[in-house]
């Protein structure tokens, strides 16, 4: 038996002991944040359900009130538009758009200041796929050349064309 044999049985000990000392102490740690997560997870819950019912309480009121001069139907109908209407609007405001900051902005971009780099401003830094390749010969646009958009037809002596068999 060598002499550094029992040593390795101490480390090895050592270290299950330390591995089972950092499972702990984690565990508990995540166990206290999820705590915490759910706790705030519940208040937002409530907050919702008892912003629900407010928001239905204030569509009552308002249709009440309008049924004071109105029939009931119409209070109802007017109560609906309106509410149809703010849900609309709501949704405007969550969806990004083109005239409000987005990413771009984020990054320190501003509209009519992008920057002129290849693919800059492109998702991943990859520039745009022109629809049809360049024309070849005449300028496009030019007199006597084709016309801005349309792609010239190939000449038949292109080796990239294979010949036609009858």
């Amino acid at each position: 038996m060598k002499p550094l044999d029992h040593l390795e049985h101490l480390d090895k000990h050592l270290v299950d002991e330390l591995a089972q000392v950092a499972r702990e102490t984690v565990r508990d740690e995540l166990r206290e944040q999820t705590r915490r997560q759910r706790r705030k997870a519940m208040l937002y819950a409530a907050s919702g359900a008892l912003a629900l019912y407010a928001g239905a309480a204030l569509a009552l009121a308002v249709g009440l009130a309008l049924a004071l001069g109105l029939p009931d139907w119409a209070a109802a109908l007017i109560t609906a538009v309106i509410l149809g209407a703010l849900a609309y609007v709501l949704r405007g405001m969550a969806r990004p758009s083109a005239s409000r900051p987005g990413p771009a902005h984020a990054a320190g971009m501003t509209p009519g200041h992008e920057s002129t780099g290849p693919g800059a401003g492109m998702p991943g830094g990859v520039p745009p796929v022109p629809p049809a390749p360049p024309a070849a010969g005449p300028v496009a646009g030019a007199a006597g050349g084709p016309a801005p958009g349309v792609v010239p037809p190939r000449p038949a002596d292109d080796p990239d064309v294979p010949p036609r068999r009858a």
